[in-house]
């Protein structure tokens, strides 16, 4: 990883390529570029105010003479934890709710229709560790566990659709751990949900330990705003996993997710973007943000006392429907 000063490739572009040359160097990178969106000032206030960014972008589509384009805002969030590792469990989900619902007030703000979150958002991402406790306790259940009656809530006051990933606590089947991400409508019901199809048995982050590849295949959910699949993070690497969403009618697919830049930070942005233009749909990539310490050596691998999950985010989109993306 760069040092601290190095906050991302596009400043570092900005920095120090000529106008002209910086447009073609993007537009080799990224694509067709993207119109920014003119979002109220009164949500930029609120995000100063709440210590995070944002950003919007818009990806338009072709007139059509016979069909009225659809427009769809959505939401991707990224965040840090806003308490150590080590302070008590419901404490630290605590903090994660209130930081969640001063971002979602200001999704909303941006008129967001559908807002996903990042990988396992309500706990640390402390499957490195391989350590038992206290980290199952973030465990809960995806159709009636606080955190989704949390933002049944949020979904309801304000008509967004919610994807949640978290680490589920399956009570129905000996209280078996799982990778999830639980999809709640706009009216505030739990639609259904989808897990973690494939794992990694990287260095420290063998996941297994933790859970094991998912069970529900490729669910694709119907919503007012659209057909959306979730391909939680590892699931990246593998183009079927991708196809088979795409297959089963998803039109955007989020991949929410938690990982380091000196693992993955060259293959985010292309991943995301071959899916999208192989499989004709839109694509979501989710990331961690800051620094994430834990109290003991990892339990395996290097050793190292802290995880650093950096910011990344790529997307890329094909078709008719006119995606409008709001960076927070």
């Amino acid at each position: 990883m760069a040092g601290p000063e190095w906050e991302s490739l596009e400043q570092c572009l900005e920095k120090h390529l000529p106008p002209a040359d910086l447009r073609e160097v993007k537009r080799i990178l990224y694509g067709k570029e993207t119109r920014k969106l003119d979002l109220p000032s009164r949500a930029f206030e609120a995000a100063s105010e709440g210590d995070f960014e944002l950003q919007g972008y818009a990806f338009e589509a072709a007139e059509e003479q016979l069909r009225p384009p659809r427009t769809v805002r959505v939401g991707l969030v990224q965040n840090r934890t806003p308490l150590p590792a080590d302070a008590p469990v419901a404490k630290q989900v605590t903090a994660l709710h209130r930081r969640i619902e001063s971002i979602v007030e200001v999704a909303a703000v941006c008129g967001v229709n559908i807002i996903c979150f990042q990988e396992a958002w309500t706990m640390p991402f402390a499957f490195c560790t391989r350590e038992k406790l206290p980290w199952t306790e973030f465990a809960e259940s995806a159709e009636d566990g606080p955190t989704s009656r949390f933002c049944q809530k949020l979904a309801k006051k304000h008509n967004m659709v919610v994807v949640s990933p978290i680490l589920e606590r399956d009570r129905e089947h000996g209280d078996v751990l799982w990778n999830t991400a639980v999809v709640i409508s706009n009216s505030g019901a739990v639609l259904g949900k989808t897990r973690k199809n494939h794992i990694p048995r990287v260095g420290d982050f063998n996941e297994s330990t933790y859970y094991m590849e998912g069970n529900l295949g490729h669910p694709v959910f119907q919503t007012q705003f659209g057909r959306i699949a979730v391909n939680i993070c590892y699931g990246r690497h593998h183009p079927l996993n991708w196809l088979m969403y795409s297959i089963n009618g998803a039109e955007i697919i989020f991949n929410p997710s938690a990982t380091i830049g000196a693992l993955s930070e060259s293959l985010w942005p292309v991943e995301a973007r071959n899916a999208a233009i192989a499989n004709h749909c839109f694509t979501c990539a989710i990331n961690r943000v800051g620094k994430e310490y834990f109290p003991n050596e990892f339990t395996s691998g290097d050793g190292k006392k802290d995880a650093q999950m950096s910011q990344n985010i790529s997307m890329d989109c094909l078709g008719f429907l006119r995606l409008q993306l709001v960076l927070i």
